[in-house]
């Protein structure tokens, strides 16, 4: 997975300077004209994102992007190919029905040497077809829901010659990431660090710092704000585990559910965007809904809960079970209904509440689940099943 994402990288990176060329009275100042050969003379209308996921876990919302790919693995542990998904996304603006978050669609399964040719002509497509006039309009979603999923495959498979075959089975049993110590088959052993918000400062910083200092494997970021130390060497794990300890990073020892999986984005005061608080304010909000979920005896409920400050997305709060949007100084849109694993869109239930308003909503609807739901129904899924 990791060789694909490399491989991936590497082909759509701009061949060329264009991007930072240097303009002076209307002029290059360095006139040679150099071959782009997948962007021309354009790029692409707006960003454009590609995930990754290896199933059980799409701890990178596949859904949620531009294109995805989903590693098929066979009997023997290789990976057989790729189910392809496009058209994800997840921004959106306040009073404006014309944009609107979206899951992906799988349009089937390639080979392992077919992804990055049939990302390629993915690109391709909305490089051509993607609209220019609209920055709100801009992304792949809306390609595809314009022209229609049927063309875009149709044009995919003509651009690139390559036949996609059935999507292939497979099981997502959790959207977020698995905290704490794995190890590797090649015997050496990770850590993935819950870092509230991806925020780290303090004790923490000066830990990480004596970590990097004789780590001789890598440091990852993951999609969930959170930091794994890869490719740690037995004669080492107990130092970081010491240090671990002695400066909080081992929090995900600690920390309840709602805490371990929710996420935010910065918001205010870094964001100019943002009409609400979200990062800043997370930690209360996870603490009040801790509580509520204690009160009604599912204190280890591994409830899904994002925080944004403005519709745009960045946390990705339209896949949780639960999640605030804001829309104006602690008001937020309370949305309800996500699944756990990142494959659903939750609805819009109560707008422009405060924030207590919305953690009191999920109180009575918390003391309705525990009473009304089924064997093994999450609350996400109670929700869309009951409430919205």
């Amino acid at each position: 997975v990791l060789t694909l994402a490399n491989a991936l990288s590497t082909a759509l990176l701009p061949k060329t300077n264009a991007y930072a060329e240097i303009w002076l009275d209307g002029e290059p100042l360095d006139p040679v004209q150099e071959e782009e050969p997948i962007y021309g003379d354009r790029y692409l209308p707006r960003k454009f994102k590609i995930a990754i996921a290896l199933p059980p876990d799409n701890d990178v919302d596949i859904y949620a992007h531009d294109l995805s790919f989903v590693a098929i693995v066979d009997d023997v542990g290789a990976i057989a190919g790729y189910n392809v998904f496009v058209g994800g996304g997840m921004g959106a603006t306040h009073g404006e029905k014309a944009t609107y978050p979206r899951v992906a669609d799988s349009i089937g399964f390639v080979r392992p040497e077919e992804a990055v040719p049939l990302a390629i002509h993915v690109v391709g497509i909305q490089r051509d077809w993607g609209d220019r006039t609209n920055r709100r309009h801009a992304r792949l979603k809306y390609t595809i829901e314009d022209r229609g999923l049927a063309f875009f495959v149709a044009e995919l498979v003509k651009r690139s010659g390559i036949s996609l075959a059935d999507a292939r089975p497979f099981t997502f049993t959790s959207n977020a990431d698995r905290l704490g110590w794995r190890t590797g088959p090649d015997g050496r052993h990770h850590v993935t660090l819950h870092i509230e918000s991806g925020r780290i400062a303090g004790k923490a910083l000066d830990g990480l710092r004596d970590i990097a200092r004789e780590h001789r494997g890598d440091f990852r970021l993951t999609p969930n704000q959170n930091l794994i130390i890869a490719g740690i060497d037995d004669a080492d794990r107990g130092r970081i585990a010491r240090i671990l300890a002695g400066t909080g990073l081992d929090s995900f020892e600690r920390a309840k559910p709602v805490t371990r999986n929710a996420l935010a984005c910065v918001a205010l005061p870094t964001c100019a965007l943002a009409m609400a608080e979200a990062e800043r304010a997370l930690p209360t909000l996870t603490a009040s809904i801790e509580a509520v979920c204690a009160r009604h005896g599912v204190a280890d409920l591994p409830l899904h809960f994002r925080v944004t400050g403005c519709p745009n997305g960045c946390a990705r709060p339209y896949l949780a079970e639960v999640a605030f949007v804001g829309k104006g100084p602690n008001h937020y849109n309370l949305h309800l209904g996500g699944n756990r694993q990142g494959s659903r869109l939750n609805t819009l239930y109560r707008e422009n509440i405060k924030d207590d308003d919305a953690v009191a909503i999920i109180d009575d609807l918390l003391g309705r689940y525990v009473v009304e739901r089924g064997a093994n129904e999450d609350f996400g899924d109670w929700c869309h099943r009951t409430v919205v």
